[in-house]
Protein backbone atom coordinates (compact mmCIF):
# COMPACT_ATOMS: atom_id res chain seq x y z
CA UNK A 1 0.00 0.00 0.00
CA UNK A 2 1.47 3.25 -1.33
CA UNK A 3 1.49 6.54 1.83
CA UNK A 4 -1.36 8.07 -0.15
CA UNK A 5 -3.81 5.18 -0.04
CA UNK A 6 -2.64 4.55 4.01
CA UNK A 7 -3.47 8.49 4.75
CA UNK A 8 -6.33 8.16 3.12
CA UNK A 9 -7.47 5.12 4.82
CA UNK A 10 -6.08 6.76 8.36
CA UNK A 11 -8.24 9.85 7.88
CA UNK A 12 -11.48 8.06 6.91
CA UNK A 13 -11.81 5.58 9.04
CA UNK A 14 -11.91 7.68 12.25
CA UNK A 15 -14.72 9.57 10.86
CA UNK A 16 -15.99 6.18 9.92
CA UNK A 17 -15.79 4.90 13.75
CA UNK A 18 -17.12 8.39 14.63
CA UNK A 19 -20.31 8.54 12.95
CA UNK A 20 -20.83 4.70 13.62
CA UNK A 21 -20.36 5.55 17.49
CA UNK A 22 -23.14 8.19 16.66
CA UNK A 23 -26.19 5.75 15.07
CA UNK A 24 -27.45 5.05 18.48
CA UNK A 25 -28.41 8.94 19.23
CA UNK A 26 -29.21 9.69 15.25
CA UNK A 27 -31.36 6.97 13.57
CA UNK A 28 -34.37 5.36 14.03
CA UNK A 29 -34.54 2.57 16.78
CA UNK A 30 -34.53 -0.13 13.51
CA UNK A 31 -32.03 0.42 12.17
CA UNK A 32 -29.46 0.82 15.18
CA UNK A 33 -30.67 -2.99 15.76
CA UNK A 34 -29.86 -3.73 12.04
CA UNK A 35 -26.22 -2.85 13.15
CA UNK A 36 -25.91 -5.76 15.72
CA UNK A 37 -25.94 -8.36 12.88
CA UNK A 38 -23.47 -6.14 11.02
CA UNK A 39 -20.74 -5.99 13.98
CA UNK A 40 -21.31 -9.36 14.66
CA UNK A 41 -20.55 -11.03 10.96
CA UNK A 42 -17.92 -8.08 10.56
CA UNK A 43 -15.79 -10.21 13.54
CA UNK A 44 -16.77 -12.85 10.96
CA UNK A 45 -15.98 -11.88 7.92
CA UNK A 46 -12.40 -10.42 8.62
CA UNK A 47 -11.84 -13.66 10.16
CA UNK A 48 -12.81 -15.30 6.73
CA UNK A 49 -11.12 -12.95 4.72
CA UNK A 50 -7.83 -13.78 6.23
CA UNK A 51 -8.70 -17.85 4.95
CA UNK A 52 -10.07 -16.19 1.60
CA UNK A 53 -8.45 -13.46 0.76
CA UNK A 54 -4.92 -13.22 2.26
CA UNK A 55 -4.50 -17.49 1.91
CA UNK A 56 -6.44 -18.17 -1.45
CA UNK A 57 -8.85 -21.00 0.23
CA UNK A 58 -13.01 -20.51 0.45
CA UNK A 59 -14.77 -22.27 3.12
CA UNK A 60 -17.56 -23.27 2.21
CA UNK A 61 -18.67 -24.28 5.62
CA UNK A 62 -17.41 -21.31 8.19
CA UNK A 63 -21.09 -20.97 9.45
CA UNK A 64 -20.66 -24.04 11.68
CA UNK A 65 -18.03 -22.10 13.75
CA UNK A 66 -20.66 -19.48 14.18
CA UNK A 67 -22.92 -22.20 15.19
CA UNK A 68 -20.39 -22.97 17.82
CA UNK A 69 -19.84 -19.54 19.03
CA UNK A 70 -23.79 -18.97 19.40
CA UNK A 71 -24.41 -21.89 20.44
CA UNK A 72 -21.51 -21.84 23.28
CA UNK A 73 -23.26 -18.86 24.28
CA UNK A 74 -26.65 -20.30 24.73
CA UNK A 75 -25.07 -23.11 27.48
CA UNK A 76 -23.24 -21.02 28.96
CA UNK A 77 -25.97 -18.68 30.07
CA UNK A 78 -28.68 -21.05 30.14
CA UNK A 79 -27.49 -24.51 30.97
CA UNK A 80 -24.28 -23.36 33.18
CA UNK A 81 -25.83 -19.70 34.27
CA UNK A 82 -23.06 -17.64 33.16
CA UNK A 83 -23.89 -14.08 32.78
CA UNK A 84 -20.55 -12.47 31.65
CA UNK A 85 -20.24 -11.97 27.90
CA UNK A 86 -16.15 -11.46 28.38
CA UNK A 87 -16.31 -15.04 29.52
CA UNK A 88 -19.06 -16.22 26.32
CA UNK A 89 -16.58 -14.97 24.16
CA UNK A 90 -13.38 -16.12 25.49
CA UNK A 91 -15.04 -19.40 25.79
CA UNK A 92 -16.70 -19.62 22.38
CA UNK A 93 -13.26 -18.29 20.83
CA UNK A 94 -11.39 -21.57 22.59
CA UNK A 95 -13.97 -24.00 21.61
CA UNK A 96 -14.03 -22.55 18.14
CA UNK A 97 -10.33 -23.07 18.00
CA UNK A 98 -10.69 -26.30 19.13
CA UNK A 99 -13.02 -27.94 16.86
CA UNK A 100 -11.27 -26.19 14.00
CA UNK A 101 -7.64 -27.77 14.67
CA UNK A 102 -8.80 -31.42 14.03
CA UNK A 103 -11.15 -29.92 10.62
CA UNK A 104 -8.30 -27.94 9.44
CA UNK A 105 -6.01 -30.58 9.85
CA UNK A 106 -7.45 -32.77 7.32
CA UNK A 107 -9.34 -29.67 4.93
CA UNK A 108 -5.89 -28.13 4.60
CA UNK A 109 -4.61 -31.03 2.87
CA UNK A 110 -6.40 -30.11 -0.31
CA UNK A 111 -7.13 -27.06 -1.97
CA UNK A 112 -9.67 -25.05 -4.16
CA UNK A 113 -12.98 -27.02 -4.76
CA UNK A 114 -11.74 -29.98 -2.76
CA UNK A 115 -11.34 -27.50 0.18
CA UNK A 116 -14.45 -25.71 -0.68
CA UNK A 117 -16.29 -29.50 -0.48
CA UNK A 118 -14.73 -31.04 2.84
CA UNK A 119 -15.32 -27.66 4.82
CA UNK A 120 -18.89 -27.74 3.46
CA UNK A 121 -19.24 -31.18 4.67
CA UNK A 122 -18.10 -30.70 7.91
CA UNK A 123 -20.53 -27.81 8.48
CA UNK A 124 -23.35 -29.91 6.88
CA UNK A 125 -22.31 -33.18 9.72
CA UNK A 126 -22.23 -30.42 12.86
CA UNK A 127 -26.16 -29.14 11.30
CA UNK A 128 -27.22 -32.59 11.35
CA UNK A 129 -25.53 -33.04 14.95
CA UNK A 130 -27.62 -29.77 15.80
CA UNK A 131 -31.09 -30.84 14.24
CA UNK A 132 -31.29 -34.49 15.82
CA UNK A 133 -29.29 -34.72 19.10
CA UNK A 134 -32.76 -32.96 20.62
CA UNK A 135 -32.25 -33.42 23.41
CA UNK A 136 -28.99 -31.76 23.44
CA UNK A 137 -29.26 -28.35 21.60
CA UNK A 138 -32.72 -28.57 21.48
CA UNK A 139 -33.19 -29.91 17.81
CA UNK A 140 -34.90 -27.30 15.36
CA UNK A 141 -36.72 -25.31 18.30
CA UNK A 142 -32.81 -24.17 19.21
CA UNK A 143 -32.00 -23.02 22.31
CA UNK A 144 -32.65 -19.48 24.28
CA UNK A 145 -29.74 -17.32 25.36
CA UNK A 146 -30.27 -15.45 28.32
CA UNK A 147 -28.74 -11.03 28.58
CA UNK A 148 -25.58 -11.54 29.15
CA UNK A 149 -23.75 -9.20 31.94
CA UNK A 150 -21.71 -6.04 30.16
CA UNK A 151 -18.56 -5.35 31.71
CA UNK A 152 -19.66 -7.14 34.56
CA UNK A 153 -23.00 -5.22 35.48
CA UNK A 154 -26.43 -6.43 35.23
CA UNK A 155 -28.23 -4.52 33.11
CA UNK A 156 -32.03 -6.83 33.39
CA UNK A 157 -33.24 -3.56 34.42
CA UNK A 158 -33.02 -1.90 31.27
CA UNK A 159 -36.11 -2.69 28.65
CA UNK A 160 -34.43 -5.37 25.79
CA UNK A 161 -34.51 -2.57 22.90
CA UNK A 162 -32.73 -0.10 24.84
CA UNK A 163 -30.28 -2.87 25.84
CA UNK A 164 -29.42 -4.39 22.57
CA UNK A 165 -29.64 -0.17 21.04
CA UNK A 166 -27.28 1.36 23.45
CA UNK A 167 -24.52 -0.96 25.93
CA UNK A 168 -24.78 -3.79 23.62
CA UNK A 169 -24.27 -1.70 20.28
CA UNK A 170 -21.37 0.10 22.02
CA UNK A 171 -20.04 -3.07 23.27
CA UNK A 172 -20.49 -4.98 20.15
CA UNK A 173 -18.42 -1.83 18.74
CA UNK A 174 -15.74 -1.90 20.70
CA UNK A 175 -14.89 -5.74 20.23
CA UNK A 176 -15.00 -5.28 16.41
CA UNK A 177 -12.48 -2.06 16.35
CA UNK A 178 -10.60 -4.66 18.69
CA UNK A 179 -10.85 -7.36 16.38
CA UNK A 180 -10.29 -5.36 13.35
CA UNK A 181 -6.97 -3.99 15.28
CA UNK A 182 -5.84 -7.37 15.88
CA UNK A 183 -6.82 -8.87 11.96
CA UNK A 184 -4.40 -5.76 10.78
CA UNK A 185 -1.34 -6.35 12.95
CA UNK A 186 -1.60 -10.52 11.82
CA UNK A 187 -1.86 -9.44 7.79
CA UNK A 188 0.92 -7.21 8.12
CA UNK A 189 3.07 -9.17 10.24
CA UNK A 190 5.66 -12.11 8.41
CA UNK A 191 2.88 -14.02 9.34
CA UNK A 192 0.69 -12.50 7.40
CA UNK A 193 3.30 -11.83 4.26
CA UNK A 194 3.75 -15.95 4.25
CA UNK A 195 0.11 -16.22 3.76
CA UNK A 196 0.36 -14.09 0.72
CA UNK A 197 3.23 -15.73 -0.98
CA UNK A 198 1.63 -19.23 -0.15
CA UNK A 199 -1.42 -17.61 -1.94
CA UNK A 200 0.26 -16.71 -5.19
CA UNK A 201 2.58 -19.17 -5.33
CA UNK A 202 2.55 -21.98 -2.71
CA UNK A 203 5.55 -24.10 -4.80
CA UNK A 204 7.96 -21.09 -4.26
CA UNK A 205 6.87 -20.98 -0.78
CA UNK A 206 8.00 -24.28 0.14
CA UNK A 207 11.01 -23.92 -1.52
CA UNK A 208 11.63 -20.37 0.25
CA UNK A 209 11.04 -22.93 3.42
CA UNK A 210 7.76 -21.84 4.39
CA UNK A 211 5.43 -24.99 5.90
CA UNK A 212 2.63 -24.49 3.08
CA UNK A 213 0.11 -26.56 5.40
CA UNK A 214 1.10 -25.46 8.93
CA UNK A 215 0.40 -21.89 7.54
CA UNK A 216 -2.60 -22.86 6.16
CA UNK A 217 -3.88 -24.71 9.04
CA UNK A 218 -2.78 -21.61 11.48
CA UNK A 219 -4.82 -19.35 9.49
CA UNK A 220 -8.31 -21.79 9.33
CA UNK A 221 -8.10 -22.14 13.24
CA UNK A 222 -7.50 -18.01 13.39
CA UNK A 223 -10.69 -17.73 11.08
CA UNK A 224 -12.49 -20.39 12.83
CA UNK A 225 -12.00 -18.15 16.37
CA UNK A 226 -13.07 -15.38 14.71
CA UNK A 227 -16.37 -16.95 13.53
CA UNK A 228 -16.77 -18.44 16.64
CA UNK A 229 -16.54 -14.59 18.71
CA UNK A 230 -18.86 -13.28 15.70
CA UNK A 231 -21.73 -16.05 16.37
CA UNK A 232 -21.11 -15.83 19.95
CA UNK A 233 -22.09 -11.53 19.41
CA UNK A 234 -24.47 -12.61 17.23
CA UNK A 235 -26.60 -15.37 19.53
CA UNK A 236 -27.82 -12.47 22.19
CA UNK A 237 -29.60 -9.89 19.37
CA UNK A 238 -31.19 -13.34 18.36
CA UNK A 239 -32.42 -14.26 21.58
CA UNK A 240 -32.68 -18.00 20.07
CA UNK A 241 -30.23 -19.60 18.49
CA UNK A 242 -31.14 -22.58 16.21
CA UNK A 243 -29.80 -25.10 13.68
CA UNK A 244 -29.87 -22.90 10.72
CA UNK A 245 -27.10 -20.54 11.99
CA UNK A 246 -25.15 -23.55 10.57
CA UNK A 247 -26.71 -24.78 7.27
CA UNK A 248 -24.61 -24.46 4.34
CA UNK A 249 -27.26 -21.20 3.05
CA UNK A 250 -25.77 -19.45 6.15
CA UNK A 251 -22.10 -20.31 4.89
CA UNK A 252 -22.94 -18.83 1.46
CA UNK A 253 -24.38 -15.57 2.60
CA UNK A 254 -21.21 -15.17 4.20
CA UNK A 255 -18.90 -16.21 1.29
CA UNK A 256 -21.22 -13.52 -0.96
CA UNK A 257 -20.43 -10.67 1.25
CA UNK A 258 -17.12 -11.16 1.03
CA UNK A 259 -17.24 -10.90 -2.37
CA UNK A 260 -19.89 -8.22 -2.28
CA UNK A 261 -17.54 -5.96 -0.73
CA UNK A 262 -13.76 -7.09 -2.38
CA UNK A 263 -11.90 -9.52 -0.77
CA UNK A 264 -8.68 -8.39 -2.26
CA UNK A 265 -9.06 -5.12 0.69
CA UNK A 266 -9.00 -5.79 4.52
CA UNK A 267 -11.86 -3.36 5.31
CA UNK A 268 -13.53 -4.76 1.28
CA UNK A 269 -16.11 -7.38 3.55
CA UNK A 270 -17.36 -5.19 6.10
CA UNK A 271 -18.45 -3.07 3.58
CA UNK A 272 -20.06 -6.15 2.05
CA UNK A 273 -21.77 -7.07 5.57
CA UNK A 274 -23.17 -3.46 5.30
CA UNK A 275 -24.89 -3.43 1.86
CA UNK A 276 -25.93 -6.77 2.11
CA UNK A 277 -27.66 -7.07 5.61
CA UNK A 278 -29.56 -3.55 4.55
CA UNK A 279 -30.21 -4.20 0.54
CA UNK A 280 -31.63 -7.34 1.76
CA UNK A 281 -34.12 -5.51 4.76
CA UNK A 282 -34.82 -2.60 2.05
CA UNK A 283 -35.90 -5.45 -0.52
CA UNK A 284 -38.26 -8.09 1.70
CA UNK A 285 -39.63 -4.67 2.85
CA UNK A 286 -40.60 -3.81 -0.89
CA UNK A 287 -41.86 -7.15 -2.75
CA UNK A 288 -43.01 -9.96 -1.37
CA UNK A 289 -40.78 -12.45 -3.49
CA UNK A 290 -37.49 -10.41 -2.54
CA UNK A 291 -35.03 -13.39 -2.73
CA UNK A 292 -35.69 -13.55 -6.76
CA UNK A 293 -35.21 -9.42 -6.32
CA UNK A 294 -32.29 -9.47 -4.14
CA UNK A 295 -30.49 -12.37 -5.94
CA UNK A 296 -30.64 -10.59 -9.12
CA UNK A 297 -29.67 -7.28 -7.55
CA UNK A 298 -26.64 -9.09 -5.80
CA UNK A 299 -25.79 -10.94 -9.54
CA UNK A 300 -25.81 -8.05 -11.27
CA UNK A 301 -23.33 -6.04 -8.42
CA UNK A 302 -21.06 -9.40 -8.77
CA UNK A 303 -20.79 -9.09 -12.76
CA UNK A 304 -20.36 -5.81 -12.76
CA UNK A 305 -17.80 -5.14 -9.90
CA UNK A 306 -16.02 -8.94 -9.96
CA UNK A 307 -13.58 -6.79 -7.71
CA UNK A 308 -16.05 -6.13 -5.32
CA UNK A 309 -17.37 -2.55 -4.57
CA UNK A 310 -14.44 -1.21 -3.15
CA UNK A 311 -12.83 -2.58 -6.00
CA UNK A 312 -15.18 -0.73 -8.42
CA UNK A 313 -13.96 2.42 -6.02
CA UNK A 314 -10.25 2.02 -6.94
CA UNK A 315 -11.04 1.56 -10.60
CA UNK A 316 -12.66 4.66 -10.38
CA UNK A 317 -10.09 6.67 -8.83
CA UNK A 318 -7.14 5.00 -10.96
CA UNK A 319 -9.23 6.70 -14.47
CA UNK A 320 -9.40 9.64 -12.50
CA UNK A 321 -5.86 9.93 -12.40
CA UNK A 322 -5.25 8.74 -16.07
Amino acid sequence: MDWTARGRQMTVLPLVTAAVIAIPWVAPIYHVLLMLPFMAYGVVLLGLNLLFGYTGLVSFGHALFIGVGAYTAAFLTGMFKVRSLEVILVTAAVVAGVVAMPVAALCVRYVKIYFGMLTLAFGMVFYTFLLKFYKLTGGDEGMPVARPFLLGRDLGAIPKTEYLAGPYYLYSLAVLVIAALVMWRIVHSPFGLCLKTIRDNPAKAETLGIGVARYRWAAFVISAVYAGVGGALLATPIGNVDPTLAYWTHSGNIVFMTLLGGFASFFGPLLGAFVFIYLQDFVMSVVPFWRLVFGALLAALVIFAPGGLLGLFARRRARELV
